[in-house]
């Protein structure tokens, strides 16, 4: 069934579906940030969790998406987003963003988080809280009778008030049957605009914060993408269902 808006609604027993993928893929990102230490590679970590992904009984939904060639994304430092694993070495000091989408049943689940490797200098500790905590405002509007752009303003006003910036260039989005669904989820904008939010909505809302400049450039490999002044970047994503009971946080 499908919403006025083209956002599909889904029923409780696709709810139940997306649930247990939550579940399994909370599990899996939890083991991946508890491996990230000191001289392990992005490639391991990519290795790791397609290990994880085997005993969990689900599917990597990265691996051949638009030919990314990896089950995760892992994004090092001034990388925003989809860092394509390989042999770099993570060392202390370095911030690790994990982006990993699972398959269940046919139903996808999607999480990201950024993990500090060792001893990180508080400018980053705090780039890492805020995001955070900017993905938990967000998730606070997704709610039945909000509009989608409530979560977008939720975001940017914590972001901003807190001295970072928001990346315009990528975006959340709903997620059920395929990873990518409408709509699509700025985290930026004013409040108020846009579709209301209904029952059934399931939406991937993920923040991406940098120290210095929201600008981004795409390296020549085609996929990760870098802050254009080179700073830090923190990114966080839960999976999110609107029930009538608030915001259901299903990869917690």
């Amino acid at each position: 069934m499908t919403a006025h808006n083209s956002i599909k609604i889904k029923s409780p027993k696709e709810i139940e579906l997306l649930r247990e993928a939550g579940k399994r893929l909370a599990s899996i990102i939890k083991e991946l940030k508890r491996s990230l230490t000191n001289g392990i590679t992005t490639q391991e970590i990519n290795l790791r969790a397609e290990r994880l992904m085997v005993q969990h009984g689900v599917k990597p939904a990265f691996k051949g998406y638009r030919g990314f060639p990896a089950s995760v994304c892992v994004s090092v430092n001034q990388e925003v987003v989809h860092g394509i694993p390989g042999k770099r070495i993570i060392r202390d000091g370095d911030i690790v963003s994990l982006d990993v989408g699972i398959i269940y049943k046919d139903y996808f689940s999607d999480t990201a988080a950024t993990v500090g490797v060792g001893q990180i200098s508080p400018e980053l500790q705090r780039l890492i809280a805020v995001t955070e905590q900017s993905l938990q405002q967000g998730i606070l509007q997704a709610r039945i009778g909000s509009h989608l752009s409530d979560i977008s303003f939720a975001i940017q006003n914590f972001v901003e008030a807190n001295n970072f910036s928001v990346v315009r260039d990528f975006v959340g989005h709903g997620i059920g049957r395929a990873l990518h669904e409408e709509p699509e989820i700025p985290n930026f904008g004013p409040p108020h605009c846009g579709p209301l939010l209904e029952e059934g909505m399931v939406l991937a809302i993920e923040p991406m914060v940098n120290l210095g400049t929201w600008k981004t450039n795409v390296l020549a490999d085609g996929w990760t993408v870098v802050t254009a002044d080179q700073k830090s970047s923190a990114h966080f994503e839960h999976t999110v269902a609107i029930t009538p009971r608030g915001p259901e946080i299903l990869t917690k």
